[in-house]
């Protein structure tokens, strides 16, 4: 007989929900975890410490230039050494809260490395290097990614840094070159902009953001730019060489032409993440992957190996610790004989710049390519009584409805609390629900969310207050 039931590699989000719920649903569980504390890559060094010192900073900026408008008189001055101390609470608060919730759940644990033998066998390699086999009924893979390189350029984490290594510099650089304008570039880039950096970000692409609609990007852009960011994009770095103090960037157009160099103090390395699949033996396992290094699974995350799951980062889909969280779920409950399921039309999509950008479903520009016909509503913050009062009018709501039948095919939210105003949208599409489900609904006044509302009358052009 087995000793567990199901064996979670790796304690990320997606790896200790499943594990969670799980237990909830009866089964002995156990977790391979290779960090000495839980929550993977998100809590340990991204999602949470990166939104401590975007918080962080938000603030220290905000002190400096807006308090003044509202008469109140400071002078802020920046203690880097304690911003990171505060960001590094935030950690510990979270990683210690999820190992209360697998001890209440009653999920054993082995910190080690672990590699798959065989179907129902783990073995796990503890830190002084003595290993042990564990078996169970199923195993999920939820390994989660790494930081994605850039061929020549070599990481040592302190004048060119990953993700990780941005998060943690003990000075603020004068100058910083991010590479790649997706979601960490700009986020990281921002929180050391607002602290004192002059940030330039070089992007392959001719747009922020890929992937995101693209008005909503090029608004987010213009601001961004307007707040002291330097973008150039339709870039590559094609070399980095260290001369002194300073990095050297080599910077061709992507299209071909001639090159440039721009001096930096720190260089930041953002041009995405990768399935981590390293030492796993999945080979060996019979698990097969596809061309990206994702683990191949069916509908029910099953790989190509009996009894072995994969869930989150390392299979198609957003690389996002909330996707991982509810495929974490849904394999869990098919394990329990359960319908899990994950709505993948449904996945809201973030960026905690300032303000922040927020979507959920549909793009214009899928849309287009789709054939499918629809309508817009558009509502400016500028216009939003709330966002008058607190001088936070940057932005707007964009909602993108079937011509025919009304239904909800995306929201697209650029503007202070957008994390927050975007779950509206996600609720309203997940049960089916039309622009004039949303524009019937009250809204509480004076609230962002109100905007929320006048972009769905928007859509049968009848906002109020624009």
């Amino acid at each position: 007989m087995a000793a567990y039931d199901l064996i979670v590699i790796g304690a990320g989000p997606g790896g200790y929900v499943c594990a969670i719920r799980a237990s909830q649903l009866g089964m002995k569980v156990a977790m391979v975890e290779k960090r000495t504390t839980f929550g993977g890559t998100c809590l340990n060094v991204g999602c949470i410490p990166s939104k401590a010192l975007l918080h962080a900073s938000e603030l220290y900026d905000e002190a400096g230039h807006s308090f003044g408008k509202m008469g109140i008189g400071v002078e802020p001055k920046l203690d880097l050494a304690k911003m990171l101390t505060f960001k590094d609470e935030a950690v510990k608060g979270n990683t210690d809260g999820v190992a209360f919730l697998l001890r209440k759940n009653k999920v054993d644990h082995f910190h080690g490395t672990g590699r798959i033998k065989a179907p129902g066998i783990v073995e796990v390699t503890f830190m002084n290097g003595e290993t042990q086999d564990v078996d169970a009924k199923s195993i999920v893979i939820a390994t989660g990614s790494a930081v994605a390189k850039l061929p020549g350029v070599e990481i040592d984490e302190e004048s060119v840094v990953s993700s990780t290594g941005a998060l943690s510099l003990p000075k603020v650089p004068k100058r910083m070159l991010v590479i790649g304008a997706g979601v960490i570039g700009l986020e990281l880039g921002s929180v050391w902009r607002r602290l004192g950096a002059e940030v330039t970000v070089v992007e392959y692409l001719d747009r922020i953001l890929p992937g995101t609609d693209a008005e909503v990007a090029k608004t987010l852009q213009r601001i961004l730019s307007k707040q002291g960011m330097i973008f150039k994009l339709g870039n590559k770095v094609t070399g980095i060489k260290k001369n002194g103090a300073a990095q050297v960037v080599t910077v061709e157009p992507a299209q071909g032409g001639e090159a440039e160099t721009i001096e930096a103090d720190v260089v930041l390395v953002a041009i995405g993440r990768i399935p981590y699949t390293e030492g796993l033996g999945l080979g060996d396992a019979g698990v097969s992957l596809d061309k990206r290094g994702r683990v191949i699974v069916d509908e029910h995350y099953q790989s190509s190996a009996p009894g072995i799951y994969a869930i989150g980062d390392v299979i198609q889909g957003p690389m996002l610790a909330h996707k991982a969280e509810d495929e974490g779920i849904a394999v869990a409950e098919i394990l329990a004989g359960q319908a899990g399921h994950v709505n993948y039309g449904v996945i809201p999509v973030v960026v905690y710049t300032a303000p922040e950008m927020a979507s959920v479903g549909k793009s214009e520009e899928e849309l287009k390519a789709d054939g499918v016909a629809y309508n817009v509503g558009k509502f400016p913050f500028t216009a939003n009584g709330r966002a008058k009062a607190n001088q936070q009018t940057d932005g707007f709501v964009k909602i993108l409805a079937d011509a025919t039948t009304d239904r909800v095919l995306g929201v697209h939210i650029i503007g202070a609390n957008a994390s927050e105003m975007i779950a509206e949208g996600a609720v309203l599409m997940e049960f089916g629900g039309s622009a004039e489900d949303l524009a019937r609904t009250c809204h509480p006044h004076p609230t962002l969310t109100e905007a929320v509302k006048e972009a769905a009358l928007a859509v049968d052009k009848r906002a109020i207050h624009f």
